[in-house]
Protein backbone atom coordinates (compact mmCIF):
# COMPACT_ATOMS: atom_id res chain seq x y z
CA UNK A 1 0.00 0.00 0.00
CA UNK A 2 0.86 3.63 -0.97
CA UNK A 3 1.29 6.84 0.96
CA UNK A 4 -1.97 8.88 0.79
CA UNK A 5 -1.78 11.75 -0.72
CA UNK A 6 -0.94 14.52 0.62
CA UNK A 7 -0.37 17.17 -1.83
CA UNK A 8 -3.77 18.83 -2.80
CA UNK A 9 -2.26 19.52 -6.40
CA UNK A 10 -2.03 15.75 -6.73
CA UNK A 11 -5.44 15.04 -5.32
CA UNK A 12 -8.21 13.59 -7.71
CA UNK A 13 -10.83 14.34 -4.72
CA UNK A 14 -9.47 18.17 -3.20
CA UNK A 15 -12.33 18.41 -1.63
CA UNK A 16 -15.30 16.75 0.23
CA UNK A 17 -17.76 19.13 -2.09
CA UNK A 18 -15.84 17.13 -4.77
CA UNK A 19 -16.73 13.83 -2.85
CA UNK A 20 -20.02 14.55 -3.59
CA UNK A 21 -19.93 13.72 -7.11
CA UNK A 22 -18.93 9.68 -6.62
CA UNK A 23 -21.69 10.32 -3.84
CA UNK A 24 -24.95 10.53 -6.51
CA UNK A 25 -22.85 8.02 -8.78
CA UNK A 26 -23.00 5.40 -5.68
CA UNK A 27 -26.74 6.80 -4.65
CA UNK A 28 -27.78 6.27 -8.36
CA UNK A 29 -26.11 3.16 -8.77
CA UNK A 30 -28.21 2.05 -5.60
CA UNK A 31 -31.42 3.45 -7.09
CA UNK A 32 -30.62 1.30 -9.84
CA UNK A 33 -30.50 -1.91 -8.13
CA UNK A 34 -33.46 -1.14 -6.44
CA UNK A 35 -35.77 -1.00 -9.05
CA UNK A 36 -35.25 -2.46 -12.61
CA UNK A 37 -37.23 -0.59 -14.28
CA UNK A 38 -34.67 2.35 -14.52
CA UNK A 39 -32.88 3.45 -17.26
CA UNK A 40 -30.51 5.97 -18.39
CA UNK A 41 -33.30 8.58 -18.60
CA UNK A 42 -34.41 7.88 -15.04
CA UNK A 43 -31.09 9.36 -13.71
CA UNK A 44 -30.69 12.61 -12.80
CA UNK A 45 -26.56 12.08 -14.08
CA UNK A 46 -27.63 10.74 -17.07
CA UNK A 47 -25.54 12.63 -19.09
CA UNK A 48 -22.55 11.22 -17.18
CA UNK A 49 -23.92 7.76 -17.40
CA UNK A 50 -24.55 7.81 -20.77
CA UNK A 51 -21.31 9.17 -21.44
CA UNK A 52 -19.53 6.37 -19.74
CA UNK A 53 -21.48 4.20 -21.43
CA UNK A 54 -20.18 5.73 -24.72
CA UNK A 55 -16.77 6.00 -24.03
CA UNK A 56 -16.03 3.05 -21.76
CA UNK A 57 -13.32 2.63 -18.72
CA UNK A 58 -10.24 1.66 -21.36
CA UNK A 59 -10.59 5.44 -22.51
CA UNK A 60 -8.18 6.46 -19.59
CA UNK A 61 -10.31 9.28 -18.52
CA UNK A 62 -10.64 10.00 -15.07
CA UNK A 63 -13.68 10.12 -12.43
CA UNK A 64 -13.72 14.03 -13.14
CA UNK A 65 -13.44 14.11 -16.61
CA UNK A 66 -16.24 11.70 -17.04
CA UNK A 67 -18.68 13.62 -14.60
CA UNK A 68 -17.76 16.35 -15.16
CA UNK A 69 -7.86 45.69 10.03
CA UNK A 70 -10.28 47.81 11.45
CA UNK A 71 -9.77 50.63 13.99
CA UNK A 72 -10.22 51.02 17.75
CA UNK A 73 -12.97 53.06 18.65
CA UNK A 74 -11.95 55.35 22.03
CA UNK A 75 -8.51 55.52 21.79
CA UNK A 76 -6.69 58.49 20.75
CA UNK A 77 -4.08 58.98 18.16
CA UNK A 78 -1.45 59.98 21.27
CA UNK A 79 -2.79 57.06 23.21
CA UNK A 80 -1.87 54.37 20.58
CA UNK A 81 1.49 55.64 19.73
CA UNK A 82 2.50 55.96 23.56
CA UNK A 83 0.79 52.06 24.03
CA UNK A 84 3.16 50.80 20.79
CA UNK A 85 6.14 52.78 21.83
CA UNK A 86 5.79 51.13 25.64
CA UNK A 87 5.19 47.30 23.52
CA UNK A 88 8.62 48.14 21.48
CA UNK A 89 10.13 49.58 24.60
CA UNK A 90 9.96 45.60 26.07
CA UNK A 91 12.43 44.52 23.32
CA UNK A 92 14.47 48.07 23.24
CA UNK A 93 12.87 49.25 20.09
CA UNK A 94 9.85 52.27 19.22
CA UNK A 95 6.70 52.26 18.26
CA UNK A 96 7.46 50.15 14.98
CA UNK A 97 8.89 47.18 17.09
CA UNK A 98 5.36 47.65 19.65
CA UNK A 99 3.39 46.58 16.53
CA UNK A 100 5.65 43.74 15.95
CA UNK A 101 5.39 42.70 19.73
CA UNK A 102 1.76 43.18 20.36
CA UNK A 103 0.91 41.18 16.69
CA UNK A 104 3.16 38.46 17.28
CA UNK A 105 0.84 36.37 19.72
CA UNK A 106 -1.93 36.65 17.31
CA UNK A 107 -0.15 36.13 14.07
CA UNK A 108 1.54 32.78 15.96
CA UNK A 109 -2.49 31.71 17.18
CA UNK A 110 -3.64 32.45 14.33
CA UNK A 111 -1.28 30.23 12.32
CA UNK A 112 -1.49 27.61 14.90
CA UNK A 113 -5.64 27.77 14.20
CA UNK A 114 -5.34 27.33 10.85
CA UNK A 115 -2.78 24.64 10.94
CA UNK A 116 -5.24 22.55 13.57
CA UNK A 117 -8.12 23.32 11.26
CA UNK A 118 -6.42 22.65 7.89
CA UNK A 119 -5.74 19.04 9.65
CA UNK A 120 -9.09 18.45 10.93
CA UNK A 121 -10.22 19.12 7.56
CA UNK A 122 -7.66 16.66 5.87
CA UNK A 123 -8.42 14.44 8.01
CA UNK A 124 -12.45 14.50 7.22
CA UNK A 125 -11.49 14.45 4.00
CA UNK A 126 -9.39 11.20 3.71
CA UNK A 127 -12.41 9.52 6.11
CA UNK A 128 -14.59 10.89 3.46
CA UNK A 129 -12.61 9.37 1.06
CA UNK A 130 -12.06 5.52 2.52
CA UNK A 131 -15.85 5.61 2.95
CA UNK A 132 -16.61 6.73 -0.65
CA UNK A 133 -14.05 4.08 -1.45
CA UNK A 134 -16.07 0.96 0.46
CA UNK A 135 -19.48 2.36 -1.02
CA UNK A 136 -18.06 2.47 -3.92
CA UNK A 137 -16.31 -1.15 -4.10
CA UNK A 138 -19.65 -2.58 -2.88
CA UNK A 139 -21.51 -0.73 -5.56
CA UNK A 140 -19.57 -1.45 -8.22
CA UNK A 141 -19.94 -5.18 -7.00
CA UNK A 142 -23.48 -5.38 -7.16
CA UNK A 143 -23.78 -3.77 -10.31
CA UNK A 144 -21.46 -6.50 -11.59
CA UNK A 145 -24.00 -9.12 -10.21
CA UNK A 146 -27.35 -7.13 -11.98
CA UNK A 147 -25.21 -7.25 -15.51
CA UNK A 148 -24.75 -11.15 -14.85
CA UNK A 149 -27.99 -11.75 -13.48
CA UNK A 150 -30.12 -9.83 -15.51
CA UNK A 151 -29.09 -10.76 -19.05
CA UNK A 152 -32.36 -10.90 -20.74
CA UNK A 153 -32.83 -6.80 -19.65
CA UNK A 154 -33.61 -4.39 -22.81
CA UNK A 155 -30.21 -2.29 -24.39
CA UNK A 156 -31.65 0.47 -22.43
CA UNK A 157 -30.90 -1.28 -19.11
CA UNK A 158 -28.05 -3.22 -19.77
CA UNK A 159 -26.45 0.48 -21.21
CA UNK A 160 -27.31 1.92 -17.53
CA UNK A 161 -25.93 -0.73 -15.57
CA UNK A 162 -22.67 -0.37 -18.31
CA UNK A 163 -22.48 3.19 -17.62
CA UNK A 164 -22.91 3.15 -14.28
CA UNK A 165 -20.39 0.34 -13.40
CA UNK A 166 -17.67 2.57 -15.55
CA UNK A 167 -18.34 5.62 -13.81
CA UNK A 168 -18.10 3.48 -10.16
CA UNK A 169 -14.65 2.04 -11.54
CA UNK A 170 -13.20 5.34 -12.57
CA UNK A 171 -14.21 6.52 -9.09
CA UNK A 172 -12.76 3.78 -7.54
CA UNK A 173 -9.24 4.13 -9.57
CA UNK A 174 -9.22 7.86 -8.26
CA UNK A 175 -10.26 7.12 -4.45
CA UNK A 176 -7.53 4.31 -4.97
CA UNK A 177 -4.99 6.99 -6.07
CA UNK A 178 -5.62 9.58 -3.67
CA UNK A 179 -5.56 7.28 -0.55
CA UNK A 180 -2.37 5.66 -1.86
CA UNK A 181 -3.94 1.69 -2.32
CA UNK A 182 -1.99 -0.15 -5.15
Amino acid sequence: MGDYVKNKKEMKFQSLDALKTVQSVIDDADKALNDKSRRIQDSPISDAVAGAAGVGLGAGIGFAGLYLGGSVVGLSAAGITSGLAAAGGLIGGGMVAGIAVLAAPAVVLGTAGVGVASHVRNKKLREAKELAYKQAVKKQTDIVKALKAETDADKDRIDYLNGLNILLQSAIIDLKHDLGIA
